[in-house]
């Protein structure tokens, strides 16, 4: 993987992510932020009882593409793997709940999306 394409993985950013639509097929495409640390990548969104669209397709496709656009543009092929277990989810949002700002740890664990990111060639998560 080239150094500049780890070096932005490296830090947490705005991305754009595009994901295979469960029901079309069709590419959809939005902008999330992606948390990094530990050399693990992470995505997360706020809290709300309902599914996200992009969750959902990632449940039945978890291929994606992950689209750095800030100080470099790059695609990069992953696979997302929806973190369900509790524990393992009270974890990973303490980081996310920590840049954020936020205090309502218990509420993000149980109702913000999480998923976990694999890219081919980024140490720890291949």
């Amino acid at each position: 993987m080239d150094t500049q394409v780890r070096a932005a993985l490296a830090h947490s950013g705005v991305v754009d992510i595009t994901t295979t639509g469960r029901v079309s097929g069709a590419p959809r495409r939005i902008e999330i932020f992606l948390h990094s640390f530990d050399g693990r990548l992470v995505i997360s969104g706020q809290p709300r009882p309902e599914k996200r669209a992009w969750l959902a397709n990632l449940e039945a496709d978890p291929r994606l593409t992950l689209h750095l656009k800030r100080e470099l543009v790059a695609d990069l092929p992953a696979t997302a793997r929806i973190v369900s277990e509790a524990a393992e989810r009270r974890t990973l949002l303490e980081h996310v709940a920590r840049a954020w700002g936020r205090s309502d740890l218990d509420v993000m664990t149980a109702q913000s999306p999480l998923i976990e990111l694999t890219v081919e060639g980024y140490p720890g998560t291949d």
